[in-house]
């Protein structure tokens, strides 16, 4: 049957390509196009059909199409003013994709015909996805509900290449995160929350291809309901076979989104789906010199216009699709103020950070924010209100400074490991608001970290000029790798002194990929254009102890409710005890004037709930340090529940402890009968 138009048959409603019994309706927004045509292609990737929507209203274009359905391809092409100068890049020999787009037959490739000037190209049909009608779907998900108790980050391709399970075409898949033995090693550390980078379907970054590179990350996205056929070759599918095993395994899966900008950049950008059909409205712009001029905050050439209703739809539509369909528990959002900025700034009560937060299904999800975009008022930490966690990069920054050796750290190191109180505690809000990490896929791995004092982002071929200056990293006595076995044992002690603050901190503890097994960049702390051995884990020489360490210490944290309980540290009575005291190496409380103390570098944690008491001993510096312990509220005794570096005997000695240099002990109560706290 060859399809053919149905005149005035289409409906405005819903947006993008509707299967029906008697054929596709397709709907598309456009306030400033004077035509728009569905086409059609064949299997041979021959255009057979080209239709002019020819229903209206609401700056909707639509039509019915008989004669094709589920696994059709096509694609909209678009007429109109060609005026790039005034945001106007109407092109009908621009094959676009439809924003609403379920799924593309193929990765988006860049070409200089997709930026080329109107009339001077035939045709780009031949290097454009083609959208692909789905049919219906599996019964709706609802999203898992809960506090996350620990998000490990991970980039798809990159984790699953090269592990061993991982076989054939599923290496470098959404598949590939389904084998029994990825299941088991979260299992084994305790994860709750897998966070996926972006999943949604990309294009290379212009400046890339020259190179010989690749964006492996994802953030440059052109399709927002789409799934990059790299990683999701058989579409949604896989994510929500992914998603339903993990559930009833109590896994929560999550999805890095960018709802910020697109790949189509620039104003001499590739022209690929929104850019073509509507700039002006999809893209925020400001009048130059009578020019409109595209906004940057996102620093990638084009910002989304997320105080427009129809780009207010788009993203809500999209969200509920993937966990509708894709079955995910949550997002988190790249570069989030932009969600919640007009031209007047940001507005955590903007309409689309409303629309989130109270449409029926997405307020169900986990909301994770990353607070801080390039733009005017960028920096929006602790301000998105109570429905949403936030990346801290405060606690970053500043325990990475205190283990580093940074003078006057102590005070700063305390407040972010008691859960940045002076950041979240406001508005009903509570410490796993914040998001706690060392490390994430933006900046240096964990063992760089502690192996590089500064950047080597050579290999991304921008003369080391890219990525972050201020690290507050160290390489304990030679810069990068090293046979000699006194400076890896350093740096194998710091990953664990490291590690070990996070998760014994008040606040919702995330790890990166390969955090947990020693993994390297080699000094690259920009890693985004590196699709190859520089970022994807290397399974056959994951340190095991490493990670039996870090599942211990994940067990150990979730064994003492005074660690991870969901409530500030005040200093004062809860019940019969203090919740937290903080201690001098001489086991009295400590003054103001303790907290400046030049070199200061030894600090006590004492905290107690209820029945439950651990006391932990942080220790920066360089030399053994004697500290005096107090006596336990609820027991006769403490014994060494945790450290960083073994100690040698389980019990304080007279009440005294000798802390390894480097290094984090943490006691807890040895229960008696005695005494009932």
């Amino acid at each position: 049957m060859h399809p053919r138009l149905v005149p005035n048959g289409g409906q405005p409603e819903p947006r993008g390509a509707k299967l029906l019994n008697d054929g596709v309706n397709f709907s598309v927004y456009s306030e400033t196009a004077s035509a728009i045509w569905v086409c059609i292609f064949d299997e041979q990737d021959r255009e057979v059909g080209r239709f002019l929507l020819d229903g209206h209203q609401d700056n909707l274009h639509f039509g019915l199409i008989h004669g094709v359905g589920v696994g059709a391809r096509y694609g909209f092409r678009a007429d109109g003013p060609y005026e790039p100068e005034q945001g106007f890049h109407f092109d009908p020999a621009k094959l676009l994709v439809d924003p609403y787009a379920k799924r593309i037959d193929r990765t988006f490739v860049r070409s200089p015909r997709l930026r080329a000037p109107r009339n001077q190209i035939d045709d780009t049909a031949p290097i454009v996805p083609k959208s692909i009608v789905t049919g219906g779907g599996r019964r709706p998900a609802l999203p898992r509900r809960g506090k996350p108790d620990l998000i490990y980050e991970l980039n798809v391709r990159g984790y699953t290449i090269r592990h061993p399970s991982v076989q054939g075409p599923l290496r470098g898949t959404v598949a590939g995160l389904t084998t029994r033995q990825v299941l088991a090693h979260f299992e084994h550390l305790g994860v709750d929350t897998v966070e996926l980078m972006p999943v949604a379907a990309w294009i290379d970054d212009a400046h890339l291809p020259v190179l010989g590179l690749t964006n492996a990350w994802g953030y440059n996205p052109i399709t927002y309901f789409a799934p990059d056929p790299r990683i999701m070759p058989r579409g949604l599918q896989e994510l929500r076979h992914l998603t339903d095993l993990y559930r009833e395994h109590g896994i929560s899966v999550v999805l890095d989104v960018v709802y910020n900008h697109t790949g189509e950049g620039d104003d001499q950008g590739p022209v690929l789906s929104m850019k073509g059909l509507d700039a002006r409205t999809y893209y925020r712009h400001v009048e130059v010199d009578g020019r409109q001029v595209l906004v940057n905050d996102a620093g990638t050439g084009n910002t989304l216009r997320c105080d427009h209703p129809a780009v207010q739809r788009l993203v809500i539509d999209s969200l509920k699709h993937w966990v509708t369909e894709g079955g995910v528990s949550g997002f988190r959002f790249d570069l989030a103020p932009i969600l919640g900025r007009s031209l007047d700034g940001f507005d955590p009560h903007a309409q689309l950070l409303n629309q989130i937060k109270s449409n029926p299904v997405l307020s169900k999800c986990l909301l994770i924010a990353e607070p801080w975009d390039p733009g005017p008022g960028g920096y929006q930490l602790g301000h998105f209100g109570p429905a949403f966690y936030e990346w801290n990069d405060k606690y970053r920054d500043d325990v990475r400074s205190f283990w580093r050796g940074d003078d006057d750290k102590l005070g700063t190191f305390a407040r972010r490991v008691s859960g940045s109180a002076e950041i979240f505690n406001h508005h009903r809000r509570k410490p796993s608001a914040g998001v706690n990490f060392i490390a994430v896929h933006d900046g240096f791995t964990l063992r760089d970290l502690v192996s590089y004092a500064h950047k080597h982002n050579e290999a991304n071929g921008e003369h080391n000029r890219d990525g972050h200056n201020h690290n507050s990293s160290w390489n304990c006595g030679v810069e990068g790798q090293t046979d000699n076995a006194d400076i890896l044992a350093a740096r194998a002690a710091d990953v664990r002194a490291l590690l070990t603050s996070l998760f014994l901190s008040r606040g919702t503890p995330m790890i990166q990929q390969g955090d947990e097994m020693g993994r390297t960049q080699h000094g690259n702390n920009n890693a985004y254009a590196q699709d190859n051995e520089m970022t994807w884990v290397d399974w056959e020489n994951a340190d095991p102890e490493l990670i039996d360490f870090v599942a211990a210490l994940n067990a150990f944290r979730k064994r003492h409710p005074a660690i991870g309980a969901d409530r500030f540290l005040i200093g004062e009575a809860v019940r019969d005890h203090r919740d937290v005291v903080w201690l001098h190496p001489e086991g009295r409380e400590m003054r103001e004037r303790d907290w400046h103390e030049y070199g200061a570098g030894t600090v006590g944690m004492h905290l107690c709930l209820a029945k439950d008491e651990v006391l932990v001993w942080f220790n920066r510096t360089s030399v053994e340090i004697s500290v005096t312990c107090p006596n336990p509220y609820t027991s006769d005794a403490w014994i060494v529940g945790f450290g960083s570096r073994s100690y040698e005997g389980n019990k304080p000695d007279a009440g005294t402890l000798l802390l390894p240099p480097r290094s984090v002990i943490a006691l807890a109560c040895e229960q008696s009968d005695s005494k009932t706290g």
